[in-house]
């Protein structure tokens, strides 16, 4: 296993699993990386066909809010991020996209540095895959408006964590929310 994978790998082993479907995404994740070191996307949008994503959240902890944006090419309500880049490490990923999509210089103090979920998800429409994604969270604030990379996101919008009930998102959007409810206290 070549560095870049092994520290991705020691990455998902630390990440402690919510419930039953994220400890096999988990267990899965750690079986992929121990057949391959070709974990990095290189060519749009399936090769190979299995690569990394960071997610990042933007999340207002005091007002237990969350910011998505409208995927242009999803069509759905998700989180900013991307994939991470041959050879760059997740977390520089999530710093990257961070600046990329929303503008600002991320400030991991909601749990830390570490990523707060995997999932493991396969995509729809051309050129799907599976996507490894670690949800990395950052802190913003509810009042300030963010505005999305308009050539990725169409609009945003903060969501409230205990009332959100959107069916396009990530299929695993409400499991992170519980989660992350579990995290916040």
């Amino acid at each position: 296993m070549d560095p870049a994978t092994a520290d991705i790998a020691e990455i998902v082993a630390g990440i402690e699993p919510f419930d039953a479907l994220e400890q096999q995404h988990i267990d899965e994740t750690l079986a992929w990386l121990a057949s391959t070191d070709d974990v990095f996307r290189r060519v749009k949008p399936a090769t190979p066909p299995r690569h990394l994503v960071s997610y990042v959240v933007l999340v207002d902890p005091a007002a237990r809010a969350v910011l998505l944006g409208r995927h242009r090419l999803a069509g759905l309500w998700l989180p900013t991020g991307g994939h991470v880049d041959p050879g760059e490490h997740p977390l520089e990923a999530a710093r990257r996209e961070a600046f990329e999509e929303i503008g600002l210089r991320a400030d991991f103090t909601v749990v830390g540095t570490d990523p707060l979920f995997l999932t493991l998800t396969a995509t729809v429409g051309l050129g799907s895959h599976d996507d490894v994604s670690l949800w990395y969270l950052v802190r913003g604030t509810h009042s300030q408006h963010y505005p999305l990379d308009r050539r990725e996101f169409s609009t945003e919008r903060w969501w409230d964590i205990d009332t959100f009930a959107l069916a396009d998102t990530d299929p695993h959007f409400c499991r992170f929310l519980a989660k992350l409810d579990a995290a916040l206290g």
